[in-house]
């Protein structure tokens, strides 16, 4: 017998109907990961107060990934077996003892603290609140669930620097407003989810088990395609969340924390666009297209850095925020595809994992390279690396397209040599 057993029985009675339950878990999602980039605007008014380094902001920047990570290695499928609302509830725990953090910190151990607690919950509800959403979609409606919960995230992650920036600037308390009304909004955001039906049937004898990273042979050609491409967009991501603020102010003089979390914003804005123009885009086309876009956006990125130009600097962030938008989720889909049906959630998780690394490493090295060189030269340096990883997979995809068509003409010749035989 299998040590997990699951009742024969499904949970008793749906609290508030499924429809109600999918508005609660998309609310709950986008609370979630809006508490995952507020500190964003801030950073340069923490280093001011505690006194520490642009390394340390990359820093406690990285701690948020590696919470992240820890989260989908050790929770990735536990909402399988205790149900999605009792990984959702503890998850929306973790973002409002990151929020208290924040709100009571009096030094750099409290705001590290922070974030890896919000790395955590980030990482629970990662999964967890799609898989929710989707189960509580109507049937031929799970396409659009997905679409919904990428939506909920990427609007959320890019809406926290903005709402930080505009009550930073103009209401006062900047380092403790912000994170007061982020625990405002996790109160219904958790009555919600307590409220919500349970869609799955929970088991009877759950374990927690770490999951592995795992990649089949079949599918790792893909798989690396895939996971470059979203390397290099997330490592962009991870850049411009973390040193936005310095970069504005010591580069190009801007101070307004409404105008940072403005400039930050635009970056997700651009990532949704990305995700949303891969219903227009041919699937094959996505990842290319979107690694042509990062490449162009750190063109434009590097020109306003080295002009002090905020207008390109914007559009730079803007169109490689299009880029990471695009790669993320065509390579997600074309994983997804590949993947053998029994190990594709494990495939996913191992994608995910490769992504926040991505936010984390290149990060800390920029804030290395910061202290050697200089800010300026460091974010050159990002973007032409950046561009180079680009510009590898796109190499990389047009050798395998041409490999394709040297097999399908090979195929061909003898199929027509048989039968002139």
């Amino acid at each position: 017998m299998s040590p997990v057993q699951r009742t024969t029985t499904s949970i008793p009675r749906e609290r508030l109907g499924r429809r109600f339950g999918f508005v609660a878990a998309a609310f709950a999602l986008a609370v979630a990961m809006l508490g995952t980039t507020l500190p964003t605007p801030l950073y340069a008014l923490y280093r001011q107060q505690f006194g520490f380094s642009e390394l340390m902001i990359t820093v406690i920047f990285a701690t948020y990934a590696a919470g992240v990570i820890a989260s989908l290695l050790l929770f990735g499928g536990l909402s399988d077996q205790i149900g999605r609302r009792w990984l959702l509830l503890p998850g929306l725990v973790l973002s409002a003892l990151s929020a208290v953090c924040f709100l009571t910190a009096t030094g750099l151990p409290l705001l590290l603290v922070g974030r890896v607690l919000s790395g955590l919950s980030a990482g629970i509800f990662t999964g967890t609140a799609t898989a929710t959403l989707v189960d509580l979609a109507p049937e031929g409606r799970r396409a659009r669930a997905t679409l919904v919960a990428a939506m909920a995230n990427m609007g959320a992650l890019g809406s926290g620097p903005l709402l930080t920036g505009l009550l930073s600037q103009w209401a006062g308390s900047p380092l403790r407003l912000t994170f007061w009304v982020d625990l405002a909004l996790l109160v219904p955001a958790a009555v919600g989810v307590w409220a919500m039906p349970e869609p799955i049937t929970r088991a009877r004898h759950p374990q927690l088990r770490p999951q592995a990273l795992k990649i089949p042979k079949q599918m790792r050609s893909t798989f690396i395609e895939a996971a470059l491409a979203g390397f290099a967009g997330f490592a962009v991501l991870g850049l411009l969340t973390a040193v936005t603020p310095d970069f504005l102010g010591q580069e190009l003089g801007v101070t307004n924390r409404a105008i940072v979390g403005l400039v930050v914003f635009s970056m997700f804005a651009g990532s949704l666009v990305g995700q949303l123009a891969l219903q227009f885009i041919p699937g094959r086309a996505a990842i290319p297209t979107g690694a042509g876009a990062l490449i162009v956006g750190m063109g434009a990125l590097a020109l306003g850095l080295a002009a002090s130009s905020l207008a390109l600097l914007v559009l730079g962030t803007v169109i490689a925020g299009f880029g990471q938008g695009l790669t993320l989720r065509g390579g997600l889909t074309e994983v997804n595809e590949h993947s053998p049906a029994a190990e594709r959630g494990a495939v996913a998780s191992s994608f995910f994992v490769v992504m926040y690394v991505a936010i984390s490493l290149p990060v800390i090295g920029e804030g290395v390279l910061t202290q050697v060189i200089g800010l300026r030269p460091a974010g050159l340096t990002f973007a032409a690396l950046v561009a180079a990883l680009s510009a590898a997979v796109l190499v990389r995809i047009a050798r395998t397209q041409r490999g394709g068509a040297r097999v399908s003409g090979a195929d061909r010749t003898v199929a027509h040599a048989g039968s002139a035989h």
